[in-house]
């Protein structure tokens, strides 16, 4: 004769007992609250049926989570349950984003002669939210470096990255330029204003002027101005910066290969990112006409990385690709 005991979900299973039975598998069905047990109850029970080992899920020495690997619920609930009521993470960075230009206007006011809309604060607080950070978007900036430098102190304590759009080039009015050169900062200590600047022509098409620095010790990165060339910026130095912040151990932009449908020509000496377009199964073609226009981003699927070396791609020639998700 065996010898069965009634225990609920989640209790303890008892040092004797070699099988358990789900009470649906039995000759009551269910068990009645209050109600005694059946002595002739006939149950259903192979060896060892339902019994679970000790550290059959995680044992002693097994790892749990990674380091880098992203907080989520399910992450959460295998350390808690194995014990763990606090964990170690990285805090979602805060990046904010603003735009340089007298010209620019908040979106839906209607622009007068000379003036255009402000599109890349609002571009790159939405690729900030993409790459997992959190857009403080500051908006348009004048072009003057009293502005800016007011913006910049006043935004810097309170986020983990600063980023902005236009402002860089050689203009006679590349405010980001003037204020990162140092021609009117040259008395402030670095906890004060720039420091580590870095205003350099990247051998890239489009996005060639670009600068990196800290402001009051808070990274920075500044973009060009033209909205394709800003969007390009924003994957290739942005989005791996947000992620490393985030926590990301590998946050580089992750390329894979497409055929090319058609043939392009590619700037000599520059490394080219051209936004296209799928085809098929695994084919790319050129987003066109206009592939400079910021409408050419709406059209796309991928941006095309072609070497500095390649002159030119040809229809059948291999190409790596930054998908759009």
């Amino acid at each position: 004769m065996a010898e069965a005991t009634r225990i609920m979900t989640g209790a303890p299973v008892p040092d004797w007992c070699d099988a358990v039975v789900p009470v649906e598998r039995t000759s009551t069905r269910r068990f009645t609250p209050g109600a005694p047990l059946d002595p002739t109850i006939q149950v259903d029970a192979p060896s060892r049926a339902n019994i679970r080992r000790r550290a059959e899920d995680v044992a002693i020495g097994d790892l749990v989570a990674a380091a880098g690997a992203p907080t989520t619920a399910r992450l959460v609930s295998a350390a808690a349950s194995a014990g763990h009521a606090t964990l170690p993470v990285h805090r979602v960075p805060r990046v904010a984003v603003l735009s340089t230009g007298s010209e620019l206007v908040p979106v839906g006011t209607a622009p007068g002669p000379g003036q255009i809309p402000d599109s890349n604060s609002l571009l790159l607080a939405a690729c900030v939210r993409d790459a997992g950070g959190v857009p403080v978007r500051v908006g348009a900036v004048p072009d003057t470096a009293e502005a800016l430098r007011a913006v910049l102190d006043d935004v810097a304590p309170h986020v983990d990255l600063i980023v902005t759009s236009g402002g860089v080039s050689a203009g006679a009015f590349d405010v980001v330029k003037e204020v990162l050169s140092g021609t009117q900062d040259a008395a402030l200590p670095p906890a004060q204003g720039p420091s580590d600047v870095l205003l350099v022509a990247v051998g890239m098409q489009p996005g060639k002027p670009q600068a990196a620095a800290r402001w009051r010790g808070t990274p920075m990165l500044g973009l060009p101005g033209n909205p394709v060339s800003a969007y390009v910026s924003f994957r290739a130095f942005v989005r791996p910066a947000v992620r490393r912040l985030a926590g990301h151990l590998d946050p580089a932009e992750p390329l894979v290969e497409r055929i090319a449908e058609e043939g392009w020509r590619s700037p000599a000496g520059r490394q080219q990112f051209l936004p296209v377009r799928f085809v098929g199964d695994d084919g790319v073609a050129p987003v066109g006409p206009g592939a400079h226009h910021v409408s050419a981003l709406t059209r796309a699927d991928a941006i095309a990385v072609v070497p500095p070396e390649v002159e030119a791609v040809g229809p059948g020639d291999t190409v790596r690709v930054m998908v759009i998700a």
